[in-house]
């Protein structure tokens, strides 16, 4: 099972896990983005950083699996 994830690893950072790599980061940074625009959106509400970084966090991670359902593998 090690080497699976060894061997996803491996073919990600080369470009050939996924058939198209360039839509992957554009996916991942839309997430990232809208998580980090949570985190200080909330910040400047009043919460405390903490807070802010789980709610965001878990915000974030959940709009993974519809940010990452078009996807397809090579």
């Amino acid at each position: 099972m090690l080497e699976m994830v060894k061997s996803s690893i491996v073919l990600f950072f080369r470009g050939k896990l996924f058939a198209d790599p360039a839509k992957v980061y554009r996916q991942t940074a839309i997430g990232a983005l809208a998580t980090a625009v949570i985190l200080f959106g909330l910040t400047k509400l009043g919460l405390p950083i903490i807070a802010s970084a789980a709610i965001a966090g878990l915000i974030g991670g959940a709009a993974q699996p519809y940010l990452f359902k078009d996807l397809r593998y090579r």
